[in-house]
């Protein structure tokens, strides 16, 4: 009987477990519900976006300080006048994104794809930039170049 009974309740977890209802992690529905917060407010400080698709957004003056968007889609968004200081974009693509007058302080943008990127009057001081792709990016008063020299 008892080996029945635990049987019952391992069969009914795995189907309880792997039911629709389950399938989706309570990490994805935060992310959801910040990128809901995000489009709607224009404003998600500190939020975890790791991984989301934002592209081709419109997220002009967007504050998004100390965000957590490592590994996300961000390109082809306006990101003109956004407030990304001290933000993790570690691995972020924003491959023809348009960065006018934002900041992106203190951020980590370490293998960042800002190829096609419009990159002007990006205040980056402190910023993280290791392994950046720039390839067709227009940079415009932006402290950001190639070589790895000390002077922009």
């Amino acid at each position: 009987m008892k080996n029945l009974y635990i049987t019952a309740v391992s069969l009914l977890s795995a189907f309880v477990l792997s039911s629709p209802a389950f399938a989706d992690s309570p990490i994805s529905d935060v992310r959801d519900a910040n990128v809901r917060q995000l489009l709607s407010t224009n404003a998600c400080a500190t939020c975890d976006l790791v991984g989301v698709s934002l592209s081709g957004a419109h997220l002009i003056g967007a504050d998004l300080r100390g965000a957590n968007l490592r590994g996300a889609d961000l390109s082809w968004t306006n990101l003109e006048g956004a407030d990304l200081t001290s933000a993790d974009l570690t691995g972020a693509d924003l491959t023809g994104a348009f960065l006018t007058n934002a900041s992106l302080a203190m951020a980590d943008l370490d293998g960042v794809n800002f190829s096609q990127a419009q990159i002007h009057y990006v205040d980056v001081m402190g910023a993280s930039m290791d392994n950046l792709n720039l390839l067709g990016a227009t940079i415009v008063g932006t402290p950001i170049s190639v070589g790895g020299g000390t002077t922009p």
